[in-house]
């Protein structure tokens, strides 16, 4: 009696600080780590382990956390678990997600019997802890998550696109379909306007010229017959003049510009060797891989064929010219799992089926990126090309707006759209528009053969009178889980709009998509030939050089896709940039698409700083405020000391300790007693932390290192991917 009367004073004394501990929104633990301690003012000492998600619907969150109560130095540890429900508010930037409106559901303490006390702590709890954000990193969420339903995708096309290979550097020159010209009234002459490259046509000699970062290709032929050049006629001189003054930072003159160059008007890809393809064997493996190459390409010795991994999709061929056939993930070669994760391949165990880092990918295309949209200050302004024009999505019962670079469906007597992950509805295809807190009917059921398709993974969670909270998934960003792996784009090729204006649709190929398990989807090297400034749908369709962007409204990919010195980047969270003021989030923004940035913004632009901007929302159910300085513990997350560290908690409320050696003991009554009959989880949580924590100092290190090969990208997957309009 003595004993347990001593507990409930210990419990009485130091709840409301443990409370405060557990969910401090101030200390970033990706920084400091776990466990934390923190000592109360009569001396107790508290220490939290790292928790453990449970399940995540939506923007929902279930889990529980083990704690430690010390009353005296010295005393005997009192452990306990607890169990959480709560709202997650992610911001795929940073990697971080916080925990908001939380309830506790439940608590358990081995030795304390009362269960009176046990309801006053809980009730303590779901009292002080709605205060807080418990955060946390993405990584340690996607690595041990349980997801209970996976968002698959379905009927996309795997068709490979076609597929040239070269031997020496080449540029792979794309258009959307023939090529289109516009008199350009700023430049005063032609200009093609369906393509990602600056191609001029002068008017002195009639000739095409293309810019490739490097230098200037030309040819009597729009399609065809480029070679480089240093002749340059005055009107394309001044151009070049002009590019070069934009330049920020000194071009990448150790890439030197491709003298070969392939164009195609459908869907295609380059793989480059450099020079004759040279074969290294994979350790462990009956595998090759090409080591003089950046793509991709594997031949396996036991069948002889070449693998190549383009957009998360495989392909098989007898040869290297071609043709290739799609190989459905779950039909590799066993020899593909065998690829050790440290080793020059690595990487592309993200689209291998069954192993860790495809599982990780899977989960992290389950986490959305959330914001909070200010109802009164909301608005959107929708363009067309001339009066609205719309058409059918098959199986149905919604129309697209094709004539405009905003994703506009009808449904019934009402219109919707999404710009920037945010729906907005009105009872008129030209507005006036407001924040929708609905979406249209029949979204979920828009097929992958539309380019509206991406606007099915944004969504609205719930909403109050003045605001709207709302997410998307790395699918709005053209990141989809396709069977047992993550894959780019939908394998569609959409028809651009052609009128006044151009607007170019989504895409899956063309510029050698992979996935990174850190930084998510990024572009391949082999466009990399020194484009500085050169960008790809980054909120306004096709970038040239600096300010020369086609005279058109883009489509709107919003990948923030951009090339510094000759690395093309993009933003691996999916990040949205701009000064609105009626989205609460630290991404889901963008700048105006008319716009020619072609970098990153700076911190202080980002929308955390921007006017009416607030990323957290910690009491929207309590309606009570941040505790102030004086009612914080001033040492609150300190890093816990030495002694038990690795705790963890199982399902039924058990506690278990693994020590240095790796044996595993659960605490009984006051005290560990070792046990071989640990759960089998317990040893894949300890596992799940470790992986975590090196997948997290990987991206910090990414981070840090800035554009690494030219491949930072999002989603999420890391996201990364798909229209943003």
């Amino acid at each position: 009696m003595n004993q347990l009367r001593t507990i409930e004073n210990s419990i009485s004394r130091i709840c409301l600080t443990l409370a405060l501990l557990l969910l401090s929104a101030t200390i970033s633990l990706a920084q400091v780590g776990w466990p934390k301690d923190i000592f109360a003012k009569n001396g107790a000492k508290i220490t939290v382990y790292q928790p453990q998600p449970e399940s995540m619907t939506g923007n929902q969150m279930v889990g529980r956390s083990a704690f430690s109560v010390e009353e005296t130095t010295g005393s005997e540890l009192i452990f306990g678990v607890f169990w959480y429900s709560a709202t997650m508010h992610t911001d795929r930037d940073s990697h971080m997600m916080t925990l908001e409106s939380i309830k506790i559901t439940d608590v358990k303490l081995p030795g304390v019997e009362d269960q009176e006390k046990i309801t006053k702590l809980k009730s303590l709890l779901e009292t002080e802890i709605p205060l807080w954000g418990l955060e946390s990193t993405l990584e340690e969420i996607n690595a041990t998550i349980e997801i209970d339903q996976i968002n698959v995708s379905e009927g996309l096309n795997n068709e490979a696109p076609d597929i040239f290979y070269a031997e020496e550097p080449t540029l792979l020159l794309l258009f959307d379909g023939e090529p289109k010209t516009e008199q350009d009234k700023d430049l005063k002459m032609s200009r093609v306007i369906n393509t990602a490259f600056l191609i001029l046509q002068a008017a002195e000699d009639k000739k095409y010229y293309l810019y490739a970062g490097q230098g200037w290709y030309s040819s009597s032929q729009i399609k065809e017959g480029y070679a480089l050049t240093s002749k340059l006629p005055k009107s394309i001189t001044e151009v070049d003049k002009q590019i070069k003054e934009q330049q920020t930072e000194k071009p990448n003159t150790k890439v030197k510009a491709p003298k070969k160059v392939i164009s195609s008007t459908t869907p295609a890809e380059i793989i480059q060797s450099d020079g004759k393809a040279d074969f290294k064997s994979i350790e462990g493996t009956n595998l090759l891989y090409m080591s003089n190459s950046d793509n991709n390409i594997f031949r396996y010795l036991d069948d002889q064929k070449y693998y190549l991994l383009l957009s998360g999709r495989w392909y098989a061929s007898g040869k290297l010219e071609g043709s290739w056939e799609y190989i459905a993930a779950e039909k590799l070669p066993t020899e593909f799992a065998k690829i050790p994760e440290n080793s020059e391949k690595g990487i592309v165990l993200a689209s291998v089926p069954g192993t860790q880092a495809s599982l990780d990918a899977i989960h992290d295309a389950q986490v959305p990126q959330t914001a909070k949209v200010d109802r009164a200050k909301a608005t959107l302004e929708v363009t067309y090309d001339g009066e609205p024009k719309f058409e059918k999505i098959e199986g149905t019962s919604l129309d697209l707006a094709m004539n405009t670079k905003s994703t506009v469906l009808k449904s019934g007597n009402k219109y919707y759209a999404v710009d920037n992950g945010i729906w907005f509805v009105a009872s008129n295809a030209k507005g006036p528009w407001k924040a929708s807190d609905e979406r249209p009917k029949d979204v979920d059921d828009i097929p992958a053969t539309s380019p509206a398709y991406n606007v099915k993974y944004v969504y609205i969670y719930e909403s109050t009178p003045e605001v709207i909270y709302v997410g998307y998934t790395p699918g709005y960003m053209g990141s989809y889980v396709y069977g047992p792996t993550v894959v780019y784009g939908t394998g569609y090729y959409y028809n651009p709009w052609y009128g006044p204006y151009y607007y170019p649709r989504p895409v899956t190929y063309g510029f050698s998509m992979h996935y990174n398990p850190w930084t998510g989807w990024s572009m391949g090297f082999t466009m990399s030939y020194g484009f500085f400034t050169f960008g790809i749908y980054g909120g306004g369709g096709y970038w040239g050089p600096g300010a020369y962007r086609p005279p058109y409204y883009g489509g709107g990919y919003g990948n923030n896709v951009f090339i510094n010195n000759g690395d093309i980047n993009i933003d691996r969270s999916n990040n949205i940039y701009n000064n609105r003021d009626h989205v609460s989030t630290r991404d889901v923004q963008r700048g105006d698409r008319g716009n020619s940035a072609t970098t990153r913004p700076a911190t202080g632009q980002r929308p955390s700083t921007q006017p009416g901007v607030s990323t957290n929302d910690r009491n929207r159910t309590s309606g009570a405020g941040t505790p102030s300085a004086s009612q914080q513990p001033a040492n609150r997350g300190a890093m816990a000391g030495a002694g038990t560290r690795d705790v963890y908690s199982d399902k039924s409320g058990n506690v278990y300790n693994r020590d240095t050696n790796g044996n595993w003991s659960q605490r009984q009554g006051n005290s560990w007693q070792q046990t071989n009959n640990q759960p089998s989880q317990m040893n894949k949580d300890y596992q799940n932390r470790q992986r975590s924590t090196t997948q997290n100092q990987s991206f910090q290190q990414t981070n840090r290192g800035g554009n690494m090969g030219g491949a930072r990208a999002g989603g999420g997957a890391r996201g990364g991917g798909g229209r943003m309009r």
